[in-house]
């Protein structure tokens, strides 16, 4: 059974999401500070993490960069609930190393729907190519380190999906319905600009050389490209 847990300071809402989560078929925990599910989260390292971005004393964006920043947690599937609307939060919030988001109020079905994608995601063992190579930009999936003219780069699990797809399939133009297909796994209805938001975030984070190499095919999609 996969464990997800889950950090939330309204009593209310962290209750709802354990009972909603045990009623899909999965083991939850739940937690009201981020120093509690940073805590348990070293202690029994769950499947993904929910996290919501206020929380008494150490807010959940911090909390996400201390695990992007830990060894044996630094790939966990993390979901970042913020009642922030604005474009440039939800930047910040990927940015940070979030996943993915959810802008209160929230559904739960929309909420499993995701779930469900990222746990797919993070479990896919690709048995084929084990390392991808582009004009200086280095993947390694068995290990999912990404390296960029020598230096490491740490992605989010989306920004890795992202970049993996793309290197796979540098051949050719991908169109961003397959990107949202394949990544997420279902339709982004209203919130397509999540990929641009992610793909803007894995350019800065590759460098002026690398980023580069992401070509946008206006009206299109993206491509890789010298």
């Amino acid at each position: 059974m996969e464990r997800i847990y889950v950090i939330e300071d309204d009593e209310n809402i962290r209750n709802l999401l354990k009972i909603a989560l045990e009623g899909f078929g999965y083991e939850a925990e739940a937690f009201e500070t981020a120093e509690e599910g940073l805590a348990r989260i070293q202690e029994l390292p769950p499947d993904l993490a929910i996290f919501d971005w206020m929380l008494p004393g150490m807010d959940g964006i911090t909390a996400i960069k201390k695990i992007r920043q830990t060894e044996n947690v630094r790939n966990l599937p993390i979901i970042v609930l913020t009642a922030k609307e604005k474009e440039l939060d939800k930047v910040v919030g990927l940015d940070c190393g979030a996943d993915d988001y959810m802008v209160k109020p929230f559904g739960i079905l929309e909420l499993s729907a995701r779930i469900r994608s990222l746990l797919r995601r993070s479990g896919r063992q690709d048995e084929e190519t084990v390392r991808l190579s582009f004009y200086g930009i280095e993947v390694d999936k068995k290990t999912r380190e990404v390296s960029c003219d020598g230096r490491r780069v740490e992605l989010t699990l989306k920004e890795y999906e992202l970049l993996v797809y793309l290197m796979e399939h540098q051949s050719r133009v991908v169109t961003r319905d397959e990107l949202l297909n394949q990544i997420w796994g279902y339709s982004y209805d209203g919130e397509t600009r999540t990929l641009d938001m992610h793909i803007r975030t894995l350019r800065q984070k590759l460098g002026e050389d690398g980023g580069s190499c992401i070509k946008t095919v206006r009206g299109v999609g993206y491509r890789l490209v010298r």
